[in-house]
């Protein structure tokens, strides 16, 4: 009998082939998108340490250096004793193991209980979280230990970082001691049950569905899709797709959104559906010059990027706030000469007064900001002028007078390309096709701006490697506006020159 990991029974719950497909063929899963969301939970445990162990007397299980069964045995031993907060605790029955993030020693009723807190780094409590943390429970309680409490730690969004280190407040406990402890026979069941999927000789037969992607996407999707055939317009090309609608699409057996019947659509989707059965753009250019006939000049074309941090690392910021530490601004004036103005700290100090000193400086005093998707610039200066209130009139003139674009593009604009979206680089290509984000070195879109800027401000960056970031980010950031100045001047049906808008 195997003895399966607390990760291995969540991911027999999401679905049984995946567990046996880690087990047995762990080399086709694509961890990829995880690989975030991994680096965000060491980052909160290695703080929960500091919260729950002030005075740094506690030991933590080295699982990597010690091996499985050094570190099994180690903890035995330590959780026999209670003389200290444990962190990474090793848990075993037969069948199943786990490690816990938390075990703080309980003696207030004069004998050896432990306080179990898992922490994870959301801002709430999730249902799979509930099922994780019942499963280390049994196995806990089967092994031996006596639970006082079993606590789901989860980061609180509404902390706000004083500085100095002092994260007290950062993490949010929910109590799940009854809830959890009453789950026994429950998870006993999925441990048997796991174990006879793990013995199968062949993996099991399971069609794809929602549990690929629930609550997790699995990283076997490609493998288990492989021999799919995907329509040339599936579903997801429809916008505003109603989550009760596809699922009627789907029982209706329509894969293609070109075979759905046009009474069941709404107008957007209509004219989505009509573009990519002939294959033509729609462009009201009429309608989008008289959208933006009555913006004058200087226009601006402006565009943030952004980082957040589960852990906030400067005063005054809350986990998870997108904090702008990038922004590209270009300027047309009404001869039609561009202009192109940036600001970027890679310091690792706060970027977010210099940011909003350099926006008020180079924004001027009058003419459109036109921004795509303008709902978060605009949040953004918005928050920037609630944390520098003598910035605030300054910042809110400039939010007064951003334009977004997206609306016209929306309205006024739609290739087969698009395929339900009108980001702006899903539009870009099918206004400019010799424009491009896949021909930029090393940062191609946002997720790897927010990757990049953190690998910058980190200290052990070399200067070589962040000049060389500076330059990706720069070059990055300068296309999202510049495609919004090509966007601008297309759907404004302007005559103005090609050496005047060059890149």
């Amino acid at each position: 009998m195997r003895n399966l990991s607390k990760s291995r029974i969540i991911a027999f719950r999401q679905c049984p082939k995946r567990l046996w497909l880690e087990l047995h063929k762990p080399e086709l899963r694509d961890d990829s998108a995880s690989e975030v969301v991994f680096k965000i939970g060491y980052q909160v445990g290695d703080i929960s340490r500091t919260i729950y162990d002030p005075e740094g007397i506690g030991v933590t299980i080295d699982i990597e250096a010690l091996g499985h069964g050094q570190a099994l045995a180690r903890s035995a031993i330590l959780l026999t004793q209670g003389n200290s907060p444990i962190f990474e605790a090793g848990l075993k029955i037969e069948g199943a193991l786990a490690y816990a993030d938390v075990m703080l020693p309980d003696f207030s009723n004069g004998t050896l209980r432990w306080r179990m807190i898992e922490v994870k780094s959301s801002t709430g409590v999730a249902l799979y979280h509930k099922d994780d943390i019942a499963v280390q429970s049994h196995i806990a309680v089967s092994s031996g230990l006596i639970l006082s409490s079993v606590l789901l730690a989860h980061i609180n969004n509404a902390f706000v970082y004083q500085g100095d280190g002092d994260y007290r407040g950062l993490l949010r406990e929910v109590d799940l001691t009854e809830e959890t402890l009453s789950r026994g026979e429950e998870v006993k069941q999925w441990i048997a049950e796991a174990q006879l999927v793990a013995a199968l000789p062949e993996e099991p037969v399971i069609t794809t569905g929602v549990h690929c992607t629930k609550p997790f996407t699995c990283g076997f999707c490609s493998y288990c899709n492989r021999h799919t055939t995907h329509p040339d317009f599936p579903l997801k090309s429809l916008p505003n797709l109603h989550f009760r609608k596809r699922e009627q699409f789907e029982a209706d057996r329509y894969e293609d959104i070109r075979d759905i019947p046009d009474n069941l659509l709404n107008p957007l989707q209509r004219r989505v559906k009509q573009c990519s059965m002939t294959g033509e753009t729609f462009f009201d250019a009429e309608g989008a010059a008289a959208d933006l006939a009555t913006l004058g000049f200087p226009a601006y074309f402006l565009d943030f990027e952004t980082a957040s941090f589960a852990v906030p690392i400067w005063k005054g910021t809350r986990p998870y706030q997108q904090i702008p530490f990038q922004f590209s601004l270009h300027r047309i004036d009404e001869a039609g000469n561009l202009f192109h103005d940036a600001f970027l700290d890679l310091t690792g100090t706060d970027p977010s007064e210099a940011l909003a000193q350099s926006l008020i400086d180079q924004c001027g005093q009058e003419g459109p900001v036109f921004a795509y998707n303008a709902s978060f610039e605009t949040s953004r200066i918005r928050e920037l002028a609630a944390r520098f209130p003598e910035l605030a009139k300054s910042l809110h003139a400039i939010i007064e007078r951003v334009v977004d674009l997206l609306p016209v593009a929306r309205n006024r604009y739609y290739h087969p390309t698009q395929h339900g979206s009108w980001s702006i680089k899903a539009v870009l290509p099918a206004l400019c096709p010799e424009l491009s984000y896949a021909q930029l070195d090393g940062v191609k879109n946002g997720d790897m701006a927010i990757e990049a800027f953190k690998e910058a401000i980190n200290p052990a960056t070399t200067l070589e490697r962040k000049q060389e970031i500076e330059h990706l980010l720069l070059e990055y950031c300068k296309l999202d506006t510049y495609a919004m100045v090509r966007m601008w001047s297309i759907f404004r049906g302007s005559n103005l020159s090609e050496s005047h808008l060059s890149h």
